[in-house]
């Protein structure tokens, strides 16, 4: 780790902390050593003020401040956060409020139900290793539509998802069967999900078993057992839904292909992931895997 020293004070510091503080870059620092030019572009409030709105409308009010700093930075702009606060804060930018949960499976059915295997340990050490999957509702002017979802709790990637005008089992073999064909997973999978009946239906234990996945189901009524999925589904329909009319089934449709394919795996800062995207976040582990194995 590179450190610096704090002059007449005989104390190091790691150098992405200090910069980090002081809302510089390592390169800039770097090159302000050299005596050469920092490389992030300082704006005026005014400029700052236009950029911000103009990410905000970019991605659809989709970033707090936290997420905006960070977009900022990665665009090459200095960017506080003191400053970045107060601009949205003054001029009423914000993302988009969350909603509270509200329960979508139907739990009460005399099926099987798995053991809780997951017990909230939502840190795997490898992609693959573990899929969590839930089912939300979705209205517009042509009635309901279901939306279900896998999610790998690694890099918090969608890696499969089916939406629908019912919300019967194919809906969920349907995204299961396209994570699957999308990852191939080795088997010994734990795929956790709600106890609803789509979920513990002969035909979606069956897929399971034909996969190789081993099953586990949240305790009854606990929505805080598959938190990361209720998540998600919290910020898609923060961003994307909540104030929206969609007269369609096909408008929805559009809109959740592009925050699913485009946006949220692609581009969509995550605070777990340190605020790189899921598909980010995944390539960079697998670098350094490869370093890794390079060095062995």
């Amino acid at each position: 780790m590179k450190y610096a020293w704090i002059a007449g004070q005989g104390k190091a510091f790691a150098l992405s902390a200090m910069c980090e503080v002081l809302d510089v870059s390592i390169s800039g620092y770097r090159a302000w050593k050299r005596g050469g030019a920092p490389d992030r572009q300082r704006l005026t409030d005014g400029r700052m003020l236009v950029l911000i709105h103009s990410i905000h409308a970019e991605l659809k009010g989709a970033y707090g401040s936290p997420r905006m700093v960070r977009e900022l930075r990665a665009r090459g702009f200095s960017a506080s956060k003191a400053r970045v606060e107060r601009l949205m804060r003054d001029h009423r930018l914000q993302a988009r409020h969350k909603r509270r949960y509200r329960a979508t499976t139907d739990s009460k059915h005399g099926l099987p139900v798995a053991e809780n295997l997951l017990a909230r340990n939502f840190s795997p050490t490898s992609p693959n290793q573990v899929w969590t999957s839930d089912i939300t509702y979705l209205w517009t002017d042509e009635g309901w539509l279901y939306l279900a979802i896998v999610l790998d709790l690694f890099n918090r990637e969608i890696v499969g998802w089916s939406l629908k005008p019912r919300m019967t089992v194919d809906i969920v073999t349907d995204a299961l069967s396209m994570a699957w064909f999308r990852k191939r997973p080795a088997p010994g999978l734990v795929h956790h999900s709600d106890r609803g009946s789509q979920y513990a239906s002969q035909a979606f234990q069956d897929q399971l078993e034909g996969y190789g996945m081993t099953c586990s189901m949240s305790r009854k009524g606990n929505c805080w057992d598959n938190a990361p999925t209720e998540s998600w589904f919290n910020s898609f329909k923060n961003e994307r839904v909540h104030g929206i009319r969609y007269a369609t089934h096909a408008e929805i449709k559009a809109a959740a292909f592009e925050y699913i394919e485009v946006f949220y795996n692609r581009k969509r800062r995550h605070s777990t992931l340190g605020y790189k995207s899921p598909v980010q976040f995944l390539e960079h582990w697998l670098k350094v895997q490869h370093q890794e194995q390079l060095v062995a």
